[in-house]
């Protein structure tokens, strides 16, 4: 028989006083609880109680059993309380795993706005490029640009991932407007140091796809070191737009070749598949698909 259901139907008979109310209290009959109580008893080692027709009493066994069992239950009571507030209270430590640009330039500008609402949780916020083991990462949520490779985790797809060309004012005063994709070939362009990707541009547009070659005036690693290069004018750009979104709105760089599009890839958060998800996992995927399901580009904050 299931040990933790004779140990409580014991219990109830010691507090109740007979077996008639506990087979009524548990909807058994008096003989089951005949045979819950002598399981207990066969797994102590000894009698328990002590019955006549009209009363019964602990033995001294049954009286230490007794104490036992009814600490036992309360424990239990205790740590099933202690799942219900954790299964509904909004606290503790998430891992949220993104791109460089996706969690500087549009995620954290807006943790606040989740912390304030829910102040007891704790968000550590890991940013790169390079795409890491999620497991071994320990990730609770992870925001990911491209296709979708790890099929243990459930995803919701946001905004599209877009790269757009664009340059400083001063530079297109100096330089020219770029009219058509050819036109790249005339320009210093900057890029990401990746010999191969760096000097072909790839654009999609009203006539098809292009792949330009361009010349690269300035490659690095970071595309923060590539933006502030562009505010200075030394020459064009193909970064994500979510990096460059509030250049762009402050007037401070220029989309140019507006009807092209450099690069759109689909981007999904995804998170374990957890039948019961903790509420802090619950709550932060909720609040990455408010503010990122239809976009991942957000409006300039106001000065």
């Amino acid at each position: 028989m299931d040990r933790l259901q004779s140990i409580t139907v014991f219990t109830r008979v010691t507090e109740l006083g007979n077996f008639t109310a506990a087979a009524q209290e548990f909807r058994i009959s008096p003989t089951m609880v005949g045979q819950h109580v002598r399981s207990v008893e066969a797994w102590l080692g000894g009698r328990l109680l002590n019955r006549t027709t009209r009363r019964q009493s602990l033995t001294e066994l049954g009286r230490l059993a007794y104490e036992r069992c009814r600490k036992i239950l309360s424990d239990l009571d205790e740590v099933e309380a202690l799942g219900a507030f954790v299964s509904t209270n909004v606290s503790g430590h998430i891992r949220v795993m993104t791109p460089v640009s996706f969690g500087a330039h549009a995620l954290a500008p807006i943790i606040k706005t989740y912390l304030t609402r829910y102040p007891e949780v704790q968000v550590e916020l890991v940013v790169g490029d390079k795409i890491a083991d999620v497991i071994e990462s320990g990730a609770d949520v992870v925001v990911r640009v491209g296709s979708l490779a790890d099929s243990t985790m459930i995803s919701r797809t946001l905004g599209p991932y877009r790269s757009i060309l664009c340059a400083s004012p001063a530079y297109l005063r100096e330089r020219g407007y770029p009219l058509r994709p050819d036109d790249l070939k005339n320009h210093a362009c900057i890029g990401f140091a990746n010999p191969i990707a760096s000097a072909r541009w790839r654009l999609s547009g009203p006539d098809g796809e292009s792949t330009v070659p361009v010349a690269i005036a300035l490659s690095a690693n970071s595309g923060e070191a590539l933006r502030q290069a562009a505010l200075s004018g030394l020459g064009l750009i193909m970064q994500p737009e979510i990096l460059v979104a509030h250049d762009l709105q402050a007037g401070r760089l220029i989309r140019i070749l507006d009807t092209h599009e450099a690069d759109v890839r689909p981007t999904q958060v995804m998170w374990h598949s957890d039948r019961k998800l903790a509420p802090k996992i619950r709550t932060f995927v909720d609040f990455i698909i408010e503010n990122f399901g239809e976009s991942l580009v957000r409006p300039m904050p106001r000065a």
